[in-house]
């Protein structure tokens, strides 16, 4: 559970007394400044709404953040699911719907199951009611609030294929059309093999790798990988720059986007490390600190 911290913008902390979040109409896209890092929504911005909930998309959205990191789970009868964790226990009020099914484990349910689910409560009162996306979902509502998605694969190994499925629902989706490719969209996992496979399906598409590979081995992960994204606890401004010092399959620097910053000071040195991207909860907070 994410715990809510005084460094909170006022205007987020607004958003969420009035008990509604109102998105802004037809913000136009800027481009993102080159002198800080990009801000990226942590499953939408949980610390103000339900995580990987399209109340937290939308709280990204309320605040500015076109950046938005989500994990994808695949349900018994094939549906992708917007989950972080393999179990739905502690996101939703499984127990008490179905409580002789554990561990309820999200490939052990089927999408109309997992629809019934609160997953909003857990959070706050004022998000009873909300729901665990279907990926096609949370696809339509960023498209309806003109944002971009950094979405993983959670637990590839758990879903075989799931590579597969969820090239198939970007593209249902118009999510592979060329706007989206080339600025829109990328494809992470901790699954090395996980990687490779989106980038044999769509070497077109940008991908990323959530981990800190050993400096030696960044060219192997070179061949396959535009990005390098690891936790803010195992980087210094060597290893960004070890990093930054490559080319990834699409001819270009790879980037650093580091996760999961929360504090105003460690978003600032994390900047001056020369981070590409930093994934938050507080996205408001990581975005006053940097710019």
């Amino acid at each position: 559970m994410f715990v809510r911290t005084a460094t909170a913008s006022t205007t987020a902390a607004a958003l969420l007394g009035a008990g509604a979040l109102l998105l802004p109409a037809d913000r136009p896209e800027t481009p993102e400044r080159r002198d800080a890092p990009v801000v990226v929504a942590h499953r939408g911005a949980s610390g103000y709404a339900p995580e990987n909930t399209l109340a937290a998309a939308d709280a990204a959205d309320a605040l500015g953040i076109d950046w938005v990191e989500n994990d994808v789970h695949r349900t018994r009868d094939g549906e992708l699911v917007v989950l972080h964790d393999t179990s739905l226990k502690r996101t939703t009020d499984v127990e008490q719907v179905f409580p002789d099914r554990a561990p309820w484990a999200v490939k052990d349910f089927t999408a109309a199951e997992i629809a019934k689910l609160d997953a909003g409560s857990w959070f706050g009162a004022q998000f009873a009611g909300a729901r665990v996306p279907t990926l096609t979902q949370f696809l339509d509502r960023l498209e309806r609030n003109r944002q971009k998605l950094l979405l993983e694969i959670k637990s590839p190994a758990a879903y075989p294929g799931i590579e597969r499925d969820i090239v198939r629902v970007l593209g249902r989706s118009g999510w592979l059309d060329r706007s989206h490719v080339r600025s829109r969209l990328v494809i992470q996992s901790f699954g090395a093999d996980s990687v490779k496979k989106v980038h044999t399906l769509r070497p077109d598409v940008t991908t990323g790798f959530l981990g800190t590979p050993a400096v030696a081995d960044l060219p192997s992960y070179a061949a396959f990988t535009d990005q390098i994204n690891p936790s803010y606890a195992t980087i210094g401004a060597d290893y960004v720059a070890a990093v930054q010092r490559l080319k990834g399959p699409h001819g270009k620097r790879l980037r650093v986007n580091t996760w999961t910053v929360n504090k105003a000071a460690d978003a600032a040195k994390a900047r001056d490390m020369g981070v590409d991207g930093i994934i938050t909860n507080f996205p408001d907070v990581v975005r006053d600190a940097t710019s």
